[in-house]
């Protein structure tokens, strides 16, 4: 049985401590109606996000045009790189791909979050197998999903990821048989 998947990175968001509730800058916005428009034709049934308010609102308006809640998932939020703010995000970032036992104070490692987004795909694949899937998440944590299925999915790969951008992914039987990358900014 076949089960698609499409992970969405949220779009640009206006950065804010708040974690939770850092909204969508205007450029996110427009971008966000560009997803919608690219997704609105994939037979999309479900659609899944991290309770982060900027994950949710990049496919709000695929939700609105499909008729369909969004349901939100604690465990596709963002990894959590530390418990205060690092002095250098891109070292501190690398820092923890190099090392994926390695966390910052307070925050989690590759392992820890890779696992966390691995549970909640794969009770996703379980309880919607069959279906075409949407799901809002972030960047860190859509490329640690990815990496646990294929190696090539690694640090470089998450570093040029746009902001948004999809990948769909295709499942037969649960195993992961295509990946497609669906967001250009052309």
């Amino acid at each position: 049985m076949r089960t698609t998947i499409y992970l969405v990175r949220h779009a640009h968001s206006t950065y804010s401590a708040d974690e939770r509730n850092r909204p969508l800058s205007e450029r996110g916005q427009q971008d966000a109606q560009r997803v919608t428009a690219l997704l609105q034709h994939e037979n999309i049934n479900v659609l899944l996000a991290s309770p982060y308010k900027r994950a949710i609102q990049t496919i709000e308006g695929l939700a609105d045009l499909l008729g369909i809640e969004i349901t939100t998932v604690e465990d596709f939020k963002e990894r959590k790189l530390a418990e205060n703010p690092v002095d250098n995000f891109d070292t501190a970032i690398a820092r923890v791909w190099e090392d994926y036992s390695f966390s910052w104070e307070g925050g989690e490692s590759n392992f820890a979050a890779q696992r966390r987004g691995m549970q909640a795909l794969n009770e996703v694949l379980q309880q919607y197998e069959g279906q075409s899937i949407a799901i809002g998440t972030h960047g860190n944590m859509m490329a640690l999903i990815m990496n646990r299925l294929d190696v090539r999915y690694d640090f470089l790969f998450w570093k040029k990821m746009d902001i948004p951008d999809i990948y769909k992914l295709t499942f037969t039987d649960l195993k992961l048989t295509d990946v497609t990358r669906i967001w250009s900014r052309e």
